[in-house]
């Protein structure tokens, strides 16, 4: 791995505490739409149009024409106008992130989190894991990866209920996808009538996965996730991933706002997923043990505190995971981690 210039590390974090701040400020003046009027009876009417991802088009009462309303309408074109600027600065930021080494998205996984991002996904405990969550955590610990993490493969994590108490929004994952006009269609599973968890665009290798943990001795089979609209594939250890997660940026053009493992986490994870997996997928065993080895390198050098309450919470709240880095440990190179991790009590 490279570590990023001090100049790009700033940058990012520069453009994580902006759009951070832009999410915490959502307004009228972020709706995206304009404003239509219709005249009954003399009377002139105000509504609001809004194209929303995996909704259509939507059309919103404001009134009657009034001064009160005027000055809404007068603040959304302020706004607007502000939003424009903020979103020029968005993307001199991250071209001179793409231009410094930083990791960025292609254009077409940038896009399809975009939607999910501007539609509340990652809002409603939605978490991106897998290899694009990779390339997203080496702009948060400032490294460039060196291997190759390319991937056609989106997935998204997401428990089937939250434990905190929410305020009852929902969204429709499938109903997004289908909005991009992409062509992403649901992929059968070995049950015909059971729900797709996974879609896959027609003729290319583009794909978007949902999953959610699995728990003893939880029924095969999808699970719903009603607040996503989605099914998802139930997956064990999945809990000790995406219990633990950053709010970040993932850069491409512009930066969209997502949610992330902890690193320390996602590097033991993926070595115990590795251990797991079958013969037949073995290909994708080697690149889950490369992507942990550069993790755990860089943690194990600059912040090995992280990777020891990573293996902390293992022991005390997720034993089957804690028992697995255990065992899968055994093949690392041999040396003071694969020893903290093998012999870890």
């Amino acid at each position: 791995m490279q570590t990023l210039p001090v100049t790009i590390q700033t940058i990012f974090a520069e453009l994580t505490e902006r759009i951070a701040a832009r999410e915490a400020a959502r307004s009228v003046a972020h709706l995206s739409g304009s404003f239509a009027a219709k005249t009954v009876s003399g009377q002139r009417y105000w509504y609001f149009k809004s194209s929303q991802p995996g909704a259509g088009q939507l059309e919103y009462y404001l009134g009657a024409a009034s001064p009160a309303l005027n000055r809404l309408m007068d603040a959304h074109r302020e706004g607007r106008s502000e939003k424009a600027a903020e979103d020029s600065e968005t993307a001199s930021l991250c071209s001179m992130l793409r231009s410094g080494g930083a990791n960025v998205l292609d254009a077409t996984a940038a896009r399809v989190l975009r939607a999910l991002s501007d539609a509340g996904v990652f809002r409603l405990g939605g978490m991106l894991v897998g290899t694009y969550a990779y390339v997203v955590l080496g702009n948060v610990l400032g490294v460039r990866w060196q291997r190759a993490t390319r991937t056609q493969d989106l997935d998204i994590a997401a428990r089937a209920s939250l434990a905190v108490a929410v305020p009852t929004i929902a969204t429709d994952a499938p109903g997004i996808l289908d909005s991009l006009q992409m062509g992403f269609l649901p992929v059968p599973g070995l049950d015909p009538g059971a729900p797709s968890t996974s879609f896959k665009v027609r003729g290319r290798q583009l794909r978007v996965d949902f999953l959610t943990p699995q728990f003893g001795r939880q029924r095969p089979g999808p699970v719903s996730i009603p607040r996503l609209g989605v099914a998802a594939t139930p997956l064990p250890l999945l809990d000790y991933l995406i219990d633990s997660r950053i709010e970040t940026v993932a850069v491409n053009g512009g930066a969209v706002p997502v949610s992330v493992p902890d690193p320390a986490r996602y590097a033991l994870h993926k070595l115990v997923v590795a251990d797991r997996r079958p013969v037949a997928q073995q290909g994708k065993a080697a690149k889950d043990r490369d992507q942990a080895r550069e993790l755990l390198s860089w943690l194990e050098q600059e912040r090995p505190g992280d990777i020891e309450l990573a293996l902390t919470a293992a022991r005390d709240h997720y034993r089957a995971v804690h028992a697995g880095i255990r065992k899968a440990a055994r093949r690392l190179e041999p040396g003071p981690l694969r020893d903290r991790l093998a012999g870890s009590r």
